[in-house]
C-alpha cells in the first residue's frame, strides 16, 4: 500500500512539475544563450523592412523589451491563476496552460523563417503567462493531494523542478548543443517539450481531493480519488478532516484578493506573505547570477570553462532545494526561512568587501566566487523553496486560491522590477568591458563573444559586473550592499512576524 502510494505521489510529481515550475526555470535560463544572435536578428530584420541599420540603443531597448515580457506575463498569469484553479480545477488548469506554451513555441520555431522579432517578444509574454499560471497552481495541487505528514516535502518540489529547469536551460543552451547561431529558434521552442510530457502523463492522475469536496461538492469522486492516492480503501480519518473543513466553508465563496486584506482575522498571515513574497525576489539572488561569469573570470578560470561554471551555480541551487526537501519536516518553516536569510546576509557581506577589495589582494577574486556559490546555497536551502508553500498552509480552500494570486502578482511584480531597475544601478549594461574594457555595450562591439563565455551569459541577462576598475566595481558594490540591507531587513520581519511559530501546518484546521 505504501508502495503504490508513493509511486502515485510521486507520478503527480513529476508529472505537474515537468509542466510547472521547470518551464519557470528553464526559460528563465535559455534566454541568456541566444542574446546576440537575438539581437542581430533585430537588426538583420529591422534593416531588411526599412533599409536603415536598427540604432544600438534601439537593439537593446528591444531586447529589453524580450526580457522584461517574460516576468510581465508572469504577472498576467498569477492574476489568472485563481479563477482558473477554481472554475477548471487544478489539474485540469495544469493542461489547459500548455495551450500558451503551444503557442509560444511554434511563435519561438517560425519567428526566424518569417523574419520577425515581433513573434519572439510574443512568445515571450505568453510563456510568461503560462509561468504564472503554473507557479501558483502546481504547489496549490501538490499540497493539497499530499499526506499531512508529506505536505511540506511535496510541495517544496516545485522549488526543486525550478532549480532543475535552470540547470537544463543552462545545459541545452550551451554553445556544442543549441546555443550555436544557427539553432536558437529551436533552444526558445524546446520549451515544447515538457509542456507535451505534461500533456501526455498529467491526464492519467486524479485532481486534488480537497478540491473535488469541497469546491465541487463530490463526494465519490474525491474518495476514489484518494484511495488512488494513498493506495489503500481505509482513507475515513483523511475524510472526515476534509468534511470537518467543507462544512467550516460551507456557505462560503472563494475569496478575492482584495478581500483578504480586508479581514483582520487573515491580516498576520497576509502580511507574512506579502514580505516573504517579496523577499524571494528582492534578496538579489537573480542579481548574484548577473555577477557570476565576470567573477569567474576575474579568477582565472579559463574563457571557454566559464559557461561550465555558470551550470556550478544552477546545480548548487538544485541541490540546496533537495536537501531543503528533505530536512524541511524535521526542522521547521521558520528555521529554514531564517537560517536562509541569515546565511545569505552573512555571504553578501563577504561578497562585498571582497568586491571592495580585489584590487588589493590576489586571492580576494578567488572568495568572490566562493561567496556567489555559498550565497545560491543559502538561498536555496529555504527561501526558495519555503515561500512557495507559505499559501497553501497558511489558508484555507476559500482563501487559498486568493492567497496564491496575491503571492503571484508580488514576485512576478518585483522580478520585473528588479529587470527594469539594475540597469539603472549597473551602469554597463550587458557590458563585456570585463573581457574587453575598451568596447562598447553594443550588440555589434559583443559579436565576438562567445555564446556562454560572454559574461551577459548569465541568469539575468540585464547587467553584469565588469572588471574596468570604478563605475563597473562601484556598481558591483552598491548593488551587493543592497543584496545585505534587503537580507537583514527580511531577516528582521521573519523574526517579527514568526516569532509565534506561525509558520506551522496545523495552523489551519484540516489543513
Amino acid at each position: 500500500m505504501a508502495d503504490t502510494q508513493g509511486r502515485v505521489l510521486f507520478l503527480i510529481i513529476c508529472a505537474a512539475g515537468i509542466g510547472g515550475t521547470f518551464q519557470f526555470g528553464y526559460n528563465l535560463s535559455i534566454i541568456n544563450a541566444p542574446t546576440l544572435h537575438i539581437q542581430e536578428f533585430t537588426n538583420e530584420t529591422w534593416q531588411a523592412r526599412t533599409g536603415e541599420p536598427l540604432p544600438d540603443h534601439m537593439v537593446l531597448l528591444v531586447w529589453s523589451l524580450i526580457v522584461s515580457l517574460f516576468p510581465l506575463g508572469g504577472l498576467i498569469g498569477a492574476l489568472l491563476a485563481g479563477p482558473m484553479a477554481i472554475k477548471l480545477g487544478r489539474k485540469k488548469s495544469l493542461l489547459v496552460n500548455n495551450i500558451f506554451v503551444v503557442t509560444a513555441a511554434m511563435l519561438f520555431g517560425f519567428s526566424h523563417k518569417a523574419g520577425s522579432f515581433e513573434m519572439i517578444m510574443l512568445g515571450r509574454l505568453l510563456m510568461g503567462v503560462s509561468a504564472g499560471v503554473s507557479m501558483n497552481i502546481q504547489p496549490m495541487y501538490l499540497g493539497e493531494s499530499a499526506p499531512k505528514e508529506l505536505r511540506g516535502a511535496v510541495a517544496m518540489t516545485s522549488a526543486i523542478f525550478t532549480a532543475l529547469g535552470i540547470v537544463m536551460g543552462q545545459v541545452v543552451g550551451l554553445r556544442e548543443l543549441l546555443g550555436g547561431p544557427q539553432v536558437w529558434p529551436l533552444l526558445l521552442a524546446s520549451c515544447l517539450v515538457p509542456g507535451i510530457l505534461q500533456l501526455v502523463s498529467l491526464p492519467l492522475l486524479p485532481e486534488s481531493p480537497r478540491y473535488l469536496l469541497i469546491d465541487c461538492g463530490d463526494t465519490e469522486a474525491c474518495l476514489a480519488a484518494l484511495q488512488l492516492l494513498r493506495g489503500t480503501q481505509d482513507v475515513t480519518k483523511e475524510m472526515e478532516e476534509m468534511e470537518e473543513e467543507c462544512a467550516a466553508c460551507q456557505g462560503r465563496q472563494a475569496r478575492r484578493p482584495w478581500e483578504l486584506f480586508q479581514d483582520r482575522d487573515l491580516r498576520r498571515q497576509v502580511t507574512s506573505l506579502v514580505v516573504l513574497s517579496s523577499a524571494l525576489e528582492l534578496c538579489g539572488n537573480d542579481s548574484v547570477y548577473a555577477y557570476a561569469s565576470s567573477v569567474f573570470w576575474e579568477a582565472g578560470v579559463p574563457e571557454e570553462m566559464i559557461q561550465y561554471a555558470i551550470i556550478g551555480t544552477g546545480s548548487c541551487e538544485l541541490f540546496a532545494t533537495f536537501v531543503s526537501c528533505v530536512v524541511i519536516e524535521r526542522v521547521g518553516r521558520q528555521v529554514l526561512l531564517m537560517g536562509g536569510y541569515s546565511l545569505m546576509t552573512f555571504w553578501a557581506t563577504i561578497f562585498t568587501v571582497a568586491l571592495c577589495l580585489k584590487s588589493s589582494f590576489p586571492w580576494m577574486p578567488y572568495l568572490a566566487m566562493s561567496c556567489i556559490f555559498a550565497f545560491i546555497l543559502s538561498f536555496g536551502i529555504g527561501p526558495a523553496g519555503v515561500t512557495g508553500i507559505l499559501a497553501t498552509e497558511l489558508f484555507d480552500q476559500t482563501a487559498r486560491p486568493a492567497a496564491y494570486m496575491v503571492c503571484g502578482a508580488l514576485m512576478w511584480t518585483m522580478l520585473f522590477l528588479v529587470g527594469i531597475g539594475l540597469p539603472f544601478i549597473m551602469p554597463s549594461t550587458l557590458d563585456c568591458s570585463s573581457l574587453r574594457p575598451k568596447a562598447r555595450p553594443s550588440w555589434k562591439s559583443l559579436r565576438n563573444c562567445t555564446d556562454s563565455t560572454c559574461p551577459c551569459r548569465s541568469r539575468a541577462p540585464q547587467g553584469v559586473a565588469g572588471k574596468s576598475s570604478s563605475p563597473q566595481s562601484y556598481s558591483c558594490t552598491v548593488v551587493a550592499g543592497v543584496k545585505v540591507a534587503a537580507a537583514l531587513s527580511f531577516a528582521f520581519q521573519i523574526h517579527l512576524h514568526f516569532n509565534e511559530c506561525l509558520l506551522s501546518a496545523d495552523m489551519v484546521p484540516g489543513i
